[in-house]
């Protein structure tokens, strides 16, 4: 069964990763909004296969999951409703910060973490010259959805430092590169910066999606 999951795993790898440069190439809603199921996809045979370990952490596979679906759908919708898309990122930020919690317990180091994280950001969002949001509701928007990926991405940092082991870590990595592939989306989109900075955040969110769904596997078969 663990050498099943790992080639499973390692197929959508490989399949996410292409799909991410065919969009990079070629792009197409369509191409980008399979690319996003396929990650979704594999939580899914991911938590199938920890409940057939018998190693299954449920509520924290389910609450990954339920993000990762939110975070398929927000990715969708993007570019047919920015708004409507950043709503239902946050949404999915909200499950992957409750599911970190069923690996460590909540302590005010999940906050402070995040508030480190989030003082800068919004700072860089307000004033920070190159923006051009087209008035104050999407700044609000840009303003409040750094404040739940700051705390998302907290909470994964936290849990590291409180526990370091090879798990937290991998959250830690998915999430971080979550973070700097939305910077990058912000850039883009309202920054006017050119279109390398499009393919960082591209080939940064991919590979998070997919280290966030293969932590749920990864949790199964590194659990003591």
């Amino acid at each position: 069964m663990k050498k099943l999951a790992y080639i499973f795993n390692s197929i959508l790898l490989a399949l996410i990763l292409a799909g991410d440069i065919c969009y990079i190439i070629f792009g197409g809603t369509w191409l980008k909004g399979l690319t996003s199921v396929m990650f979704v996809l594999l939580a899914v045979l991911n938590l199938i296969f920890a409940i057939r370990l018998k190693k299954c952490n449920i509520k924290f596979a389910s609450f990954l999951l339920t993000g990762l679906v939110f975070a398929m759908l927000g990715d969708i919708l993007l570019n047919i409703h920015f708004i409507t898309g950043a709503v239902l990122f946050a949404m999915g930020h909200v499950f992957f910060f409750v599911s970190y919690l069923f690996l460590v317990k909540f302590n005010w180091w999940d906050l402070l973490c995040g508030a480190i994280i989030f003082v800068p950001s919004v700072l860089f969002i307000v004033l920070a010259p190159m923006f051009n949001f087209g008035g104050v509701t999407m700044e609000l928007v840009c303003v409040f959805y750094a404040l739940i990926i700051s705390f998302m991405v907290g909470k994964a940092a936290s849990n590291f430092i409180r526990q370091k082991n090879l798990l937290n870590l991998l959250i830690l990595i998915g999430s971080v590169l979550f973070f700097f592939s939305d910077l990058m989306l912000l850039l883009n989109v309202f920054g006017g910066l050119p279109k390398f900075v499009d393919v960082l955040c591209l080939i940064t969110y991919y590979p998070a999606e997919f280290l966030l769904a293969h932590s749920i596997i990864a949790n199964a078969l590194w659990r003591k």
